[in-house]
């Protein structure tokens, strides 16, 4: 094997340190057999590696599929976990926790508008005189009409936000595990 794809093998495995000697050799054999395959396919190193893409991504994709693989706790596993969080990036350790939240209170919120503005409309209609829904409301909007109307809106708006959102979380976690697929292509 050519020395650039030897030292692509070698990045690959000091990313993977923290994980025990026998998942280490494990991973890069299957990454060092991926390689002489395509090599046998006429595929140049630059191609090769190209294909593989960045060591440490390829690196933190192994570890993400090897932690998601087991819901059991084992030594293991924390190893992997703790090799997955050195290698994410500090981007990846604020985005995927912020948009995993805020994609379903988004959406509650989306229900929870139009929810409480049709109970204003509905106690201003039928003088129900309903505990507190004569808090509800938008500031300087005293029509409950207006108000249930603004609240759609605002519920159409903050879905599409929340939607948004997890879309956003997905692109960003199928981004992470790209490197994988391109292995296994």
């Amino acid at each position: 094997m050519e020395k650039n794809l030897n030292d692509y093998l070698d990045k690959v495995e000091k990313y993977l340190k923290p994980l025990p000697i026998s998942e280490r050799v494990d991973i890069v054999k299957e990454i060092k057999s991926e390689i002489l395959e395509l090599q046998s396919d006429g595929k140049t190193a630059e191609q090769i590696t190209g294909r593989l893409g960045n060591p440490k991504e390829l690196a933190k994709a192994y570890l993400g599929d090897l932690i998601a693989k087991s819901d059991s706790f084992n030594w293991n596993r924390v190893l992997a976990i703790c090799a997955y969080y050195s290698l994410a990036s500090l981007f990846g350790l604020i985005v995927i926790p912020v948009l995993a939240i805020c994609s379903p209170v988004f959406i509650i919120c989306a229900i929870a508008t139009p929810i409480m503005g049709f109970v204003k409309l509905i106690d201003a209609l039928l003088n129900l005189g309903i505990p507190y829904a004569n808090y509800i409301g938008i500031s300087g909007i005293e029509n409950p009409v207006a108000v249930f109307i603004i609240s759609i809106v605002m519920g159409v708006i903050l879905y599409h936000i929340g939607r948004g959102c997890w879309k956003l979380l997905v692109y960003y976690i199928k981004g992470v595990s790209k490197a994988k697929q391109h292995l296994s292509i």
